[in-house]
């Protein structure tokens, strides 16, 4: 890399790593603990890139990035924050910052990231925009990997036009990233509207949704429960659409695409909503926010008037290791449950094993028929992929398109399973050490197991 960074962090450590880090690198690098000094820095053109903590001693990081823009409209700014909510997210993207990245991160990640900022075209101006009053916190919380990059992908869609399409399981909180996209997005002064099924049975009732949205935000909840007739009216009012049209956003707790390989779904409804699809994880598959969201509840019922309840060590840890079929809704009714029935402050584990005594264990979901093989799996999708072209070939060079979509999760996912050690996943893999890291590159793979900061 060549160029000079300018770092503003409140955290030492954290400007050492990356003073040595970048420097080891080729850069220069100038390091402070002040925005002032960093604006300083900026307003006599210095710097080529700006890597910035949003909370500083004397001010915030993300209210800098308008007077950045005006002094100096051409410099990528870098925002990396403990803050980990969508809020952080959806405000670096409104300020136009370069990337975002929540901490604790991933060195080598920030570290690539860098050096694209260092090539980057030049950019255009933040806009400092007056804005009416919206809410200031969002009931979404989680700071796992792949919250994090749910909460980049809704700031990056936030103020298109595109449809969106949320896919998860119920409870997991695909109708809260509806309303956040509305709510943050230009339309918030405008209505939003939810459809079900029902509405949607009579003549009339796409007419009748699309009027009651008059130009903000329509959702379409459970879209998959639609009939064939029903489908039908969504598509003509959706191809009727007009330059004063609400933004459409869908949910789905089913998987579409085998609903429409099964006919039950029409292909040409999936395609006018799906501009953008959001994938919303399960719980299980965060863990790590599962005692974050059980304390994010627990605060809440206090604030509503409850009395003040926190999970003991021995709660916590049974409240982590369950399934949580029921996701995200689930876990909220259960904390509820428990501050009303809990004797003392802390909660214990054996009041936790009587909420959750008569609740449902984990029902995995099965996307295939049952035990399908892999082979079958994998020709399953591969017909799904023809078909998408309409009778029409692929585009040459198949064969190492799908290598590449498989080696990618493969090794992914295996290095995962190891924790990152690069020496059990090459014998997991069964090759050779060095012919996974030349593949570890190649395929632009971050082992972010391997090294993080706080």
């Amino acid at each position: 890399m060549d160029g000079t960074v300018l770092v503003a962090d409140d955290d030492r450590t954290i400007r050492t790593v990356l003073t040595q880090a970048l420097t080891r690198a080729g850069c220069k690098v100038h390091a402070t603990s002040s925005l002032t000094t960093l604006m300083r820095w900026v307003s006599e053109g210095k710097g080529d890139v700006v890597i910035s903590d949003v909370m500083m001693p004397d001010g915030n990081g993300l209210e800098m990035l308008p007077k950045i823009g005006e002094e100096r409209p051409n410099l990528p700014v870098i925002v990396i924050s403990a803050q980990n909510t969508i809020m952080t997210a959806i405000q670096a993207a409104e300020a136009k910052a370069y990337d975002y990245l929540p901490k604790p991160f991933d060195l080598p990640d920030l570290m690539k990231r860098t050096a694209r900022a260092l090539e980057s075209s030049a950019r255009s101006a933040p806009r400092a925009v007056e804005e009416p009053d919206r809410p200031g916190e969002l009931p979404l919380v989680g700071r796992t990997p792949a919250m994090q990059a749910l909460y980049r992908l809704v700031a990056r869609v936030m103020n298109t036009e595109l449809p969106v399409l949320i896919s998860g399981e119920s409870g997991s909180g695909k109708s809260l990233i509806a309303k956040a996209i509305h709510d943050f997005s230009d339309r918030r002064t405008l209505p939003f509207v939810t459809v079900n099924s029902n509405d949607l049975e009579t003549l009339e009732g796409p007419a009748q949704a699309l009027a009651k949205a008059r130009g903000g935000s329509l959702l379409f909840d459970e879209v998959g429960d639609l009939s064939a007739e029903a489908q039908a009216r969504v598509v003509r009012m959706l191809d009727s659409l007009t330059d004063n049209a609400p933004r459409i956003m869908a949910t789905s707790q089913t998987d579409l695409t085998n609903r429409m390989e099964s006919g039950e779904f029409r292909q040409d409804l999936f395609y006018r909503l799906g501009g953008v699809t959001i994938q919303v994880p399960a719980l299980r598959e965060r863990v790590d926010d599962i005692p974050l969201l059980a304390a994010h509840f627990l605060a809440k019922s206090e604030q509503d008037g409850a009395p003040s309840r926190q999970l003991s060590e021995e709660a916590e840890k049974m409240v982590r290791a369950y399934s949580w079929p029921g996701n995200v809704r689930q876990l909220e009714n259960a904390m509820k449950r428990l501050v009303v029935t809990s004797r003392e402050p802390s909660i214990t584990q054996t009041e936790v094993e009587s909420v959750l005594g008569n609740q449902p264990s984990i029902e995995p979901m099965v996307s295939g028929a049952p035990q399908e093989k892999l082979s079958a799996a994998v020709a399953r999708h591969l017909r799904r992929y023809f078909d998408l072209h309409g009778g029409v070939l692929p585009p040459p060079g198949l064969y190492q398109r799908i290598l590449h979509e498989i080696e990618l999760p493969l090794i992914e996912i295996a290095l995962d399973a190891t924790g990152g050690n690069q020496a059990k996943c090459a014998d997991l893999l069964g090759i050779n050490r060095n012919t996974l890291r030349k593949k570890i590159t190649d395929l632009d793979i971050q082992v972010t197991r391997r090294r993080k900061l706080m």
